[in-house]
This record gives structure tokens, C-alpha cells and sequence, in this order.
């Protein structure tokens, strides 16, 4: 048996007609850049996670960057985010010309607020939470930090749409959320694609502005910008796609259970978090961690056997060679450290089977009796 760690097509398949036809209209409407049907989409997607405003961006790291930018936040400005998550996010902190904070994580993969309180300093400026894999961060401690301190908060919510806290959507809590509809993405399009939600209509305009060269009219550009449009086509496919979102998450919900129970009994591994109210999590991934030194062994065991697998992240920011003039060394942050040699994700998508899961689980424990 062969199974990926996230069968797209599987997902086309099943809504090929309503996503053909969305990709059909705006093909015979000639709308690629700009135009209804992103207006459409930015309209539903502000709906649904119940923010006043939605602003289609090209990738999810354009909506971290340009919230950044819209925000204000200048040189020497500090912002505040974890080393264990994609380099995007810290990425944009730079490319900004802000200085980068690290504060190292909880053993729930997101950024521990106690740490956060440790890394302030007088230059800082914001915060980014990062609700990884899915699992949302501890928000209320993170605001109730940010109001003290006067921060702004940038949601990275780029792995987490749909989650909720009270149910209240991740990506709402903070003065912006950032998105990716990156294909593999929960709402994932057929090519890159972001977001930004805010209740805040002056920094929805501002970053309106910021994705098309500066300006709203055209040739009346105010100010530097950027080409960060979302084309018609993907917002197209992001609409159909957006009314299958809440069931296609309870399949992940559902889906994290089973592998609970399949591996319950595994002493060797650690599972994710699980939900525990008011959290909701909508499983982009399901990472367990194995022992460092076994890891990588099970990884190739389950890659010879046809299981799909990843590594989510072989290395924190603070160690990459792109980030070593920050001067961060190993130790530094112990927690990310230890769950970079310890992470595994297993195949998980809305139409993964329960005889597929059987199969990794069957794997996992085959594994594990042979040593």
C-alpha cells in the first residue's frame, strides 16, 4: 500500500465539478487579476471566520510581511516569534528591517507565553504567535502580554484555518491573522495564494495598497508597494473549496482519533496535544515525536514501506546558516532543539481511510517490536 502525507488529488476528486467549474467562470469572465470573483472570495472568507475584512495576498509570507509593514513597525523595532516553524515567519521580521526575538516553545509546538514575557524588551514591538500544525496558540495569555506591553499581535495562522479558541477563529485575536493557501494548506489552492483578516478598515486599506504597487486607483500610486495579488483563478477555487472546509477539518478531527487509538498503546512515541477545551485543533499535521535516535530509522522504515512522511522542522530558525548572524547557539532555546530531532508527521488529509490508517499504525508498531 502506498499512502502520501496529504493526497490532494483524493480532495479534487471529490469536488472536481464545483472547483472545474469555478476555474471555468473566471476563464470565461477573463477576471485573473483582481476583480469579482476575489472580491467574492475575500467577502466569504471575512465571513467566515467572522472578521470585518479579508485582503487576498499572494502567499501567506506576503501576508506576514506586508501586516508587518501596514503596522507601522520600523527599523530597530522588535518582534517577537518561535524557532520551531517554517522560516517564513522570520523571514518577513527581517526582510521588514525589524529585529528578530526569539522565544522558545511550550511542549504543545507553540510559542510559550512565559517565555515571550522574558524576551521583551524596550525596543519591542509586536508579537507572532504561530498556530503550528493546526493547534492553537494559548491566545489569552499572548493578548493579556500584548495589552500590558502596548505589542501588536500578527496571527500566523497559516497552518490553522478553521481552528478556534471558544470558538472563536485563530487568526482573530491579534490585529491581523495571516494565512497561506499554500496547495497542501487545509484550504489550500492549485498554486500559492494568502490572506490577511483585521477588524481594523485602515489597515485593510493600507495593505490593499501595499499589494498592488502603492495605490487603490490605478497610476495613482501613493507609495512603494508590491505585486501581491491573488488572481481570480485561485480565489476562484479557494470559494468552492472554502464550503467543504468545516467538514473536511472534522475529518481531521476524526481522523487524529483514530490514530490515537491505533497508538495508544506505543510506549515509543509521544502523540500531539490533545483538544482540550476551549481548544480546537484542526490537524494540518499529526506530528508525533519518537526518541532522536530512532526517528530517523522510522521514518525510512515507514518511507520502504509506502507511508508518506515528513519533517516538520529538521532544524530551528535560530541554527540555520541564513539566521547565523544573530548569534544564536545550540542550547539557546532547548525545547525547539530537542523537537527538531523528535518530530515525525504522518500522513493525514480529509479522505484518508481508517484501512490506511491501519496500515501506518500496523507499521508504526511492527517498527518498534522489531528492536
Amino acid at each position: 500500500m502506498r499512502i502520501q502525507l496529504n493526497d490532494i488529488h483524493a480532495q479534487y476528486l471529490k469536488e472536481k465539478r464545483k472547483v472545474d467549474g469555478a476555474i471555468s467562470n473566471v476563464i470565461s469572465d477573463s477576471a485573473f487579476i483582481g476583480g469579482k470573483y476575489v472580491e467574492e472570495f475575500e467577502g466569504s472568507f471575512a465571513h467566515y471566520n467572522g472578521s470585518k475584512f479579508a485582503v487576498g495576498l499572494n502567499s501567506g509570507t506576503d501576508a506576514l510581511l506586508l501586516s508587518i509593514l501596514a503596522l507601522g513597525i520600523d527599523k530597530g523595532d522588535e518582534i517577537i516569534t518561535s524557532p520551531f516553524t517554517f522560516f517564513a515567519t522570520a523571514e518577513v521580521i527581517l526582510r521588514a528591517g525589524a529585529k528578530l526575538r526569539f522565544a522558545d516553545n511550550g511542549e504543545d509546538f507553540n510559542i510559550d507565553p512565559a517565555r515571550i514575557n522574558k524576551a521583551i524588551t524596550k525596543k519591542t514591538r509586536a508579537i507572532i504567535p504561530v498556530h503550528l500544525f493546526g493547534h492553537p496558540a494559548r491566545m489569552n495569555d499572548i493578548l493579556n502580554i500584548a495589552h500590558a506591553c502596548n505589542l501588536f499581535v500578527i496571527e500566523d495562522a497559516c497552518q490553522a484555518v478553521g481552528a478556534t479558541i471558544n470558538d472563536k477563529k485563530t487568526g482573530t485575536f491579534g490585529n491581523v491573522g495571516c494565512f497561506s493557501f499554500f496547495p497542501s494548506k487545509n484550504l489550500g489552492a492549485f498554486g500559492d495564494g494568502g490572506a490577511v483578516i483585521t477588524n481594523n478598515e485602515t489597515l485593510a486599506l493600507e495593505i490593499k495598497k501595499l499589494r498592488n504597487h502603492g495605490g487603490i486607483q490605478r497610476y495613482r500610486n501613493e507609495e512603494l508597494g508590491f505585486n501581491s495579488r491573488l488572481d481570480g483563478i485561485q480565489a476562484g477555487i479557494l470559494s468552492a473549496k472554502l464550503l467543504f472546509l468545516d467538514r473536511w477539518n472534522k475529518n481531521r478531527r476524526e481522523a487524529a482519533g483514530i490514530y490515537r487509538q491505533l497508538l495508544s498503546g506505543c510506549r515509543h512515541i509521544s502523540l500531539p496535544p490533545k483538544d482540550r477545551s476551549p481548544y480546537l485543533s484542526v490537524y494540518h499535521q499529526f506530528t508525533i515525536r519518537v526518541l532522536a535516535s530512532l526517528r530517523d530509522k522510522l521514518k525510512g522504515s515507514l518511507e520502504r514501506a509506502g507511508v508518506g512522511t515528513a519533517i516538520y522542522y529538521p532544524t530551528p530558525l535560530h541554527l540555520l546558516p541564513a539566521l547565523k548572524s544573530l548569534g544564536y547557539r545550540p542550547g539557546d532555546f532547548p525545547i525547539s532543539e530537542k523537537m527538531s530531532q523528535e518530530v515525525l508527521s504522518l500522513p493525514i488529509f480529509p479522505q484518508i481511510t481508517l484501512k490506511q490508517q491501519r496500515y501506518v499504525a500496523d507499521q508504526i508498531l511492527n517498527f518498534f517490536k522489531t528492536l
